[in-house]
C-alpha cells in the first residue's frame, strides 16, 4: 500500500461507512500522519478505527491502544468532575470561587463565580507576570500566581479562552472540595471504574505507547507578525505565558506534569467514552456518573460573544457553556446547535449529541494550524450526521 494510504484498523458499522471514507481521505487528502476516531450511539460503539504511525519518522505504527497528548479536548473531562462535585452537592456553581479557595479572593476577584471559570468568564486568561514553563509545571505555584492575579476583564461580562489556565482554576476548586487534584478524582470517580484508557498528564510506565506530536506548517515571519499584531494582551496572556507545543508535550517533563486544560492522553475510543457520558445524559455503559439535570447543566449557554482572546483567529461568535462549548450557528459539533464538545489545539475533538445519543472522539498526532474547527475533524462530524 502506497505510504500516503496507511492501512486503516479497526471496526466500523456498514451504516457509517461514510466515516471511515472521511477518515481515509483525511490521510489521503488532508496531511494525517496516525490518527483515530471512535462513534458511540446510544452507548454502542458504531465506529473504532485507527491508522498511519505514531512517530515523525513513520517507523512505529498507530495501534489499537495508542495514546496521544489531546490537548484541549481534556478541559471535558475536567469539566466534568466540577459537575460530579455539583451533582453531589459538594460544590455551588453559583457560589463564589472564595468560598471554597479563600486566596482567590485577593486582587478584586471576590465575586468571580464558579460558572465563571468553567465557561471562561473569569478574566484570568493568563498571569500578568511572565509564566515559565517550569513554574507551569509547580501546582502550587501556578495556583498562587492565579489567586493573586487581577482579572483581565470583568469576571462574568464576556468569554476569553483560558486556554491553560482553566484546569488550575476549575482544577484547584476540584482539590479544595474533594482533596483530589482532577487526575486523580477522574481516575477513582470514572476512569478507573469503567475502564477508560485516559490520564490527565501520563505515566511513565505508559511512555512506550504515546504517539509523537509534530509540529503543524510553520507561517511565514511576516504572517506571524501580521497575526501577533491583531492579538489583544488578553490573548497575549496565554501565548507568552508560558508557549507550549508539540516540542514541550512530548518531553517526560510536560507528561510527568498535571495541566488538565492541556495534557489530557487517551485514546480516540477513551474521548469518544467520556463525552458519551454527556451525550448519554449522564449515564455510561450502565453506570450512572451525573444526574440527567446535572448532565443538561453542563451545556448551559452562557452568551454567545466575540472571544476575546481568540477573536483575531476565529471571527465568529462563539457561546461555552459551562465547561464545553456550544456548537451554535457555526456547526463546529455538527447540525445540531444544542449539541457541544471541545476541540484540542491541532485537531483533536470529543463531541456530545444527546439528541442524537452520539459521542464522539478523533485524536491524531500531525497538529494543524487550525485554532478550532480543523478540516479533518469537520470532514468526520459531517460524515457521521450524514449517516444518521
Amino acid at each position: 500500500m502506497p505510504e500516503h494510504e496507511p492501512q486503516i484498523l479497526g471496526h466500523c458499522d456498514t451504516r457509517f461507512t461514510a466515516v471511515r471514507t472521511a477518515f481515509e481521505e483525511n490521510f489521503r487528502d488532508r496531511g494525517e500522519l496516525g490518527a483515530a476516531v471512535a462513534v458511540t450511539v446510544d452507548g454502542t460503539t458504531v465506529v473504532d478505527l485507527w491508522g498511519g504511525w505514531a512517530d515523525a519518522a513513520r517507523t512505529r505504527a498507530w495501534e489499537r491502544d495508542t495514546l496521544v497528548n489531546v490537548w484541549s479536548t481534556t478541559k471535558g473531562p475536567v469539566a466534568l468532575c466540577a459537575h460530579m462535585l455539583a451533582d453531589r452537592g459538594l460544590l455551588d456553581l453559583d457560589a463564589p470561587v472564595a468560598v471554597y479557595w479563600p486566596e482567590f479572593a485577593a486582587a478584586g476577584k471576590d465575586k468571580v463565580l464558579v460558572r465563571h471559570l468553567l465557561s471562561h468568564r473569569a478574566g484570568l486568561s493568563g498571569p500578568r507576570e511572565p509564566h515559565s514553563l517550569d513554574q507551569l509545571y509547580d501546582w502550587e505555584f501556578t495556583v498562587r500566581r492565579l489567586a493573586a492575579t487581577e482579572p483581565w476583564w470583568e469576571p462574568g461580562t464576556q468569554s476569553g479562552y483560558h486556554a491553560l489556565t482553566y484546569g488550575f482554576l476549575v482544577g484547584e476548586v476540584v482539590r479544595r472540595v474533594s482533596g483530589l487534584r482532577p487526575g486523580a478524582f477522574l481516575e477513582r470517580e470514572v476512569t478507573g471504574p469503567l475502564g477508560i484508557d485516559f490520564t490527565v498528564g501520563l505515566p511513565e510506565t505508559e511512555a512506550g505507547r504515546a504517539a509523537e506530536l509534530v509540529h503543524p506548517p510553520a507561517a511565514s515571519s511576516s504572517e506571524q507578525a501580521a497575526a501577533f499584531s491583531q492579538l489583544s494582551p488578553e490573548a497575549l496572556a496565554v501565548l507568552a505565558n508560558p508557549l507550549v507545543g508539540a516540542t514541550e508535550a512530548n518531553t517526560p517533563a510536560w507528561r510527568a506534569a498535571e495541566i488538565p486544560a492541556a495534557n489530557g492522553h487517551g485514546t480516540a475510543r477513551a474521548v469518544a467514552a467520556l463525552y458519551g457520558i454527556f451525550a448519554g445524559r449522564g449515564a455510561h455503559d450502565g453506570h450512572r456518573i451525573l444526574s440527567p439535570e446535572a448532565a443538561e447543566r453542563v451545556r448551559e449557554g452562557q452568551g454567545s460573544c466575540r472571544d476575546l482572546v481568540l477573536g483575531a483567529g476565529f471571527e465568529q461568535e462563539t457561546e461555552a457553556g459551562l465547561g464545553l462549548w456550544l456548537s451554535g450557528p457555526n456547526g463546529s459539533y455538527g447540525p445540531n446547535p444544542r449539541a457541544f464538545g471541545h476541540d484540542g489545539f491541532g485537531g483533536s475533538c470529543g463531541l456530545a449529541d444527546p439528541e442524537a445519543g452520539v459521542s464522539l472522539g478523533y485524536v491524531m498526532n500531525r497538529m494543524g494550524p487550525h485554532i478550532a474547527n480543523d478540516p479533518r475533524k469537520m470532514a468526520l462530524i459531517d460524515a457521521l450526521y450524514g449517516a444518521l
